[in-house]
């Protein structure tokens, strides 16, 4: 009866860097474009997914955001909220590479306190270094691939029967007793993505009913005030862009994964009608809806029409896009908004590096298109530290800001930003993969350089990859001098306030200066009188660490409303009270796993 109520799994999300709060790290700009702080606080969508799952099998699941809740309170502890937890089985988020520190740190600390719960860790970069991974003594399994639903419960199933031997779960790396690695074949990657939902907000708005936390599962620092949800229309891509871990390639070598596997434009909408019944915030449709094909996006924007949301929705493109896609969408949905990553103004460097290898007269035609048919707002990104770039090329990238504004009159839909490929180089990556032929030269390479890495006092010195074509000096210096030079082109066609466009500028100047001091402060030989020095520049270092290059609500959608009224909310909580009975009573019965998964 105790096990009935107990729960089986515990997902921990880690910061970026475990000691952040207390250590001195200049990570500058690397979070700036992101919703997310430089703890990267976000934890991955799919992580909502296998909590779901495991739940409709009958198991007690809890996600803890931990970089969350450091952030939010300076006093919060999270080594004694993890000596008090107690479930079967700890798992840990290893998504993105910039959690290498936190991520191992929390592994630590789960088995300081509970030596015999096992760990477990997931996502691309646990998949792409499971081998290494397992070699730590606090790690016990590494769920490989991109869908590990049905591995996960496989996992949890067995250990609920006390099983020591997990050779035919697929996707699985794993210990012996005797402490010898073993992996298992990856053969569990669904051709299709209609079997879960990503991410699960049914599961996120259950668990705060069911565990009386509304902080534990929070994604970001402000979302409360800011409720943007985000959906993920498939798992893979079709391009190959050379500098992304989620690149077609990567696919391939991380997950097996040959081509993408697709969420259905009804499913799609069925989640939509779920969000719905909880917020009105924008919606950001994760991927281009037109990597399934056009007739997968008119099917899509057809059922959406008759759905009659009142959600904004955000459009992701890949590619160049014509007239008749944006009639498409105006007709579909209330307003929208475009997310475009460019990279760069040169042609020749966006086909060497694989995104959107057009002309800049596609580009400009697509920005045309979608302001004629009332895009709301058009994100435009550039970068710095992509292949081939010159100090010079990247500065460059604003003078082209410039002829965008001048062509399109400087139309205030449109929003410029630029920012640096940090802190590191995707594993997995075309680049990474082969550095020499796109002009890279790594600094990292394992899992343990890049855990190292993180604990640097500056982003320069945490980046893990220099150019052919720039130095890290130069990295850093051409993304201070492009975004002063960006900041002050908004300015001059007013699309920021003055008091923006003045906090902007001060914090580039400041960063430059600490850029400066940290180097200075490198250089003295003594241990100890180095670290007193970086604990002096703390607070300073506090301050820029957020928001140095553009303003922090330049990157967000206007709302309207931010959340369901209270008869929607009311019914809905309803129904997952409900849900949440009738997993207790299967519980009680002992019918677990009833609802194992297929692929098809």
């Amino acid at each position: 009866m105790k096990r009935l109520f107990s729960t089986d799994v515990v997902f921990l999300h880690a910061p970026s860097v475990y000691d952040f709060r207390r250590d001195t790290i200049f990570f500058g700009p690397i979070s700036d474009v992101v919703p997310s702080s430089p703890a990267f606080e976000m934890y991955p969508m799919g992580i909502t997914s296998l909590a779901e799952t495991l739940e409709k099998n009958g198991y007690n699941v809890r996600i803890v955001n931990l970089a969350y809740l450091m952030l939010r309170d300076p006093d919060f502890d999270p080594e004694k909220l993890i000596a008090r937890l107690k479930p079967r089985l700890f798992a840990i988020d290893l998504h993105w590479l910039p959690h290498a520190h936190g991520s191992l740190e929390v592994a630590q600390l789960c088995k300081k306190y509970h030596p015999d719960i096992p760990v477990a860790f997931g996502g691309l970069s646990s998949s792409y270094y499971h081998e290494e991974l397992i070699s730590y003594p606090y790690v016990d399994f590494v769920l490989r691939g991109d869908s590990t639903e049905e591995p996960m419960r496989q996992l949890v199933s067995s250990l609920r029967q006390g099983q020591a031997d997990f050779s035919s779960i697929p996707n699985l790396t794993w210990k012996k007793p005797d402490g010898q690695p073993v992996v298992n074949p990856l053969t569990w990657i669904p051709d299709n993505l209609d079997y879960t939902t990503i991410p699960s907000y049914r599961y996120v708005m259950g668990s705060v009913f069911k565990y009386g936390s509304l902080h534990n599962t929070m994604p970001y620092l402000d979302w409360l005030s800011y409720p943007i949800t985000a959906l993920l229309t498939a798992r893979g891509c079709t391009q190959n862009c050379s500098i992304c871990g989620g690149s077609r390639s990567a696919y391939a070598r991380i997950c097996g994964r040959q081509k993408p596997a697709y969420r259905s434009p009804k499913a799609l909408v069925e989640d939509i009608r779920f969000i719905k019944s909880f917020g009105k915030a924008p919606i950001f449709i994760l991927h281009d809806i037109r990597q399934a094909g056009m007739d997968y996006a008119r099917e899509f924007f057809g059922l959406l029409k008759k759905e009659r949301i009142p959600n904004e929705l955000i459009i992701e493109l890949f590619f160049p896009a014509d007239e008749e896609y944006f009639r498409l969408i105006s007709e579909s949905v209330p307003r929208f908004s475009l997310e475009l990553t460019i990279e760069t103004h040169e042609e020749h460097l966006r086909r060497l590096n694989g995104k959107f290898k057009c002309s800049n007269a596609a580009v400009e035609a697509t920005i045309a298109a979608a302001l004629k048919y009332n895009c709301r707002k058009i994100d435009l990104f550039f970068m710095t530290g992509i292949p081939g770039q010159t100090y010079q090329s990247a500065l460059a990238s604003i003078d082209y800001c410039r002829q965008l504004l001048e062509k399109f009159n400087g139309d205030k839909r449109l929003s410029l930003f630029i920012a640096p490929l940090a802190p590191f180089l995707d594993p997995g990556s075309p680049a990474f993969e082969n550095p020499e032929k796109y002009g890279y030269i790594k600094h990292c390479q394992t899992l343990e350089d890049h855990r190292q890495a993180l604990t640097r006092p500056s982003w320069k010195h945490i980046l893990s990859y220099e150019t052919t074509t720039m130095s890290r000096d130069e990295i850093v210096e051409a993304t201070y001098e492009a975004a002063y030079r960006l900041n002050e082109l908004k300015r001059e066609y007013n699309l920021i306030p003055e008091e923006v466009y003045e906090d902007i500028r001060y914090r580039i100047t400041q960063a430059r200066q600490i850029i400066a001091e940290i180097d200075r402060i490198l250089l003295i030989p003594d241990e100890e009188v180095r670290q007193l020095s970086l604990q002096k520049l703390k607070a300073r270092v506090a301050e820029l660490n957020r928001h140095t290059i553009c303003g922090k609500d330049e990157l967000k959608w206007p709302l309207r409303r931010r959340f369901a009224g209270l008869w929607s909310l009311g019914k809905l909580l309803t129904m997952l009270f409900l849900e949440e009975v009738k997993r207790v009573g299967l519980r009680l019965r002992g019918n677990y796993d009833q609802h194992p998964l297929e692929m098809g």
